[in-house]
């Protein structure tokens, strides 16, 4: 193998592979990264138990030259070793020629490394994946969605089906739900050719989900192609292709988890009422359940919290409506902060039913996002 890539090119794909590549993996070649130079340009792949990362550097892009391959192969390199040393490299041309002994010389502008390779030949396939069930989405949506549901999966694996997002596809529309039982986010959104990949249920890993959105630029326009098979889902996008294995086991039905009706609607601010909790819970992090408590009353709204050690802090706020009874509730301040945090809505309708029901928030304007947390018994 003889190539010569641009150090820019290399950089940015090593660092988006590196992503799937795991320094405790019980696999040892997996802790490398392995390049493939072919006919038409050069392939770079990274994986562990969970994801793989695979990016593509064509030889030519919009007129501007970014690899020349003077002898097609592939080499498995040390990872960490040959990121770190890409990254550092001065000149802006980067030469590769591995030997039969699977030994590189990388060389840019007087420098030259020789590292030890491994067989390429041990490396693990990619799954192979059809595009029989498919469909697109705008990339923009996608990060939104992910970062609007993956905050509230479990941390732990008591149950390991909750930490993971359930993606149900049907008549063209993608919703997404997570919860880790204490809190829920609902999003759901419109998707092209999703009528004709039929009716679909999977659980997606939130750490999957979570390094996807860190590989996916911010071109708004441009689509990303989803593939599902019974285990694996595939994401297609600028020559990056992402893959992830789903989750086993029965999701819960989290659809009566929601109530239907309201006693007390709020509209108020989103920015005003994350920082006024955010103030509170300067004293409320200070105490085991980092309790903020909120009373709406005679068309205000207070919200508080105390430290027995430090004091006690209050606060009152305007609503923009006010529907409803007067009420007394106690919640997580983080609960609320991540659930406010993700809404880019200006304003927030928030709907309480009882002082240990539910507490449901809807940013006002768009109908298919939904948050969920559940109230603390303090009063």
């Amino acid at each position: 193998m003889k190539c010569t890539v641009q150090k820019d090119k290399l950089a940015d794909a090593v660092n988006r592979v590196m992503k799937a590549i795991s320094s405790k993996t019980t696999i040892p070649i997996l802790t490398g990264v392995k390049i493939t130079s072919g006919r038409d340009g050069i392939t770079l792949t990274g994986s562990n138990s969970d994801i793989s990362i695979q990016t593509f550097i064509p030889l030519e892009e919009d007129g501007n030259e970014n690899a020349i391959v003077h002898t097609p192969g592939q080499i498995v390199l040390p990872s960490r070793l040959f990121s770190e040393l890409v990254r550092k490299l001065q000149d802006e041309d980067v030469h590769i020629e591995v030997d039969s002994r699977f030994i590189a010389k990388i060389t840019s502008g007087s420098t030259e490394f020789s590292l030890n390779g491994l067989d390429p030949e041990e490396y693990p396939n990619l799954p192979i994946i059809n595009g029989s069930d498919a469909f697109r989405i705008r990339k923009d949506l996608l990060k939104d969605m992910i970062k609007q549901t993956v905050y509230a999966v479990s941390v732990t694996e008591t149950r390991p089906v909750l930490t993971g997002v359930k993606w149900m596809i049907n008549d063209g529309k993608l919703s997404c739900v997570a919860t880790d039982s204490h809190r829920l986010a609902q999003r759901s959104v419109s998707v092209e050719n999703g009528e004709a990949s039929g009716a679909h249920i999977l659980v997606i890993p939130g750490s999957s989900l979570n390094e996807l959105s860190k590989i996916l630029d911010d071109d708004d326009e441009q689509l990303v192609d989803i593939v599902m098979t019974a285990n694996q889902i595939l994401f297609k996008s600028n020559n990056v292709q992402f893959y992830s294995r789903l989750l086993d086991g029965n999701y819960p039905d989290t659809s009566r988890l929601i109530p239907t009706e309201s006693k007390t609607t709020i509209d108020l601010a989103t920015k005003d009422l994350y920082r006024a909790i955010e103030r509170a819970s300067l004293l409320a992090k200070e105490e085991r359940n980092n309790v903020v408590k909120l009373r709406a009353e005679g068309n205000q709204v207070e919200i508080s919290s105390q430290s027995l050690e430090l004091g006690r802090v209050f606060e009152t706020l305007v609503p923009e409506r006010f529907d409803g009874e007067p009420l007394r509730i106690s919640f997580s301040a983080k609960f609320m902060m991540d659930a406010l945090g993700k809404m880019d809505a200006q304003s927030v309708r928030i709907h309480f039913v009882g002082p240990m029901r539910p507490i449901i928030i809807r940013p006002i304007g768009d109908e298919n996002i939904l948050m969920l947390i559940l109230p603390i018994r303090t009063f």
